[in-house]
């Protein structure tokens, strides 16, 4: 699929976020950690924003040229995670999103302990595809040029997917199920996925 890609810029910022926003909303984990349309509505691209911004400081966002795909995208060093500076990230992200949902913290925190340490890997922290050109393969075109630099640079990568029909899609694109799933108290599950670098042409 011929998708032009480009890299996003500081002046894209609005629209990643309203991009994310729209695509995300009506997820599973979304749902969960605002429960309530009307709250979600409100809260939900704050969350997105924060991404966003982290992203644009520590990683890069590639973005399809007509604005219909996103994703964000960490490059992550080998070794343990870095040590504790006395900050508390996750309490940071609820208090800047939603101050008083406590599930804003615990999915932060949550998928912050289940991300794997040691090996250096690429990390796909959110792809986001309008919602009216969804499951036109825009996020899978999204995704071939960094897959094809793991491959050539002996890397792995790895993500967390929110919904079953996103874990088949990674499943196709060689991403495997680490084993242990984060079930999110009395809502949805996320899988943590792992890709090993391949060699040769991907189907």
């Amino acid at each position: 699929m011929g998708v032009r890609i480009r890299r996003a810029e500081a002046s894209d910022r609005d629209h990643v976020v309203g991009l994310l926003d729209a695509s995300f909303r009506d997820d599973p984990v979304s749902s969960w950690v605002f429960p309530g349309e009307e709250h979600r509505r409100a809260r939900h691209a704050g969350l997105m924003g924060v991404f966003t911004d982290v992203t644009y400081e520590e990683g890069f966002i590639d973005l399809a040229e007509d604005g219909t795909a996103v994703a964000l995208w960490l490059d992550v060093p080998a070794g343990p995670p870095p040590a504790e500076d006395g900050t508390d990230e996750a309490v940071l992200v609820r208090e800047a999103v939603d101050p008083d949902n406590e599930r804003v913290e615990q999915i932060a925190r949550w998928t912050a302990e289940i991300h794997p340490a040691g090996r250096a890997h690429v990390y796909l922290w959110m792809i986001g595809v309008a919602p009216d050109r969804q499951g036109e393969g825009l996020g899978t075109a999204l995704m071939a040029p960094v897959l094809e630099r793991c491959d050539r640079e002996g890397l792995p990568a790895y993500l967390e997917a929110s919904n079953a029909r996103s874990r088949a899609l990674y499943e196709r694109l060689g991403f495997v199920f680490t084993g242990t799933a984060l079930d999110l108290p009395g809502g949805p599950s996320m899988w943590p996925m792992w890709r090993e670098p391949q060699a040769g042409p991907r189907e």
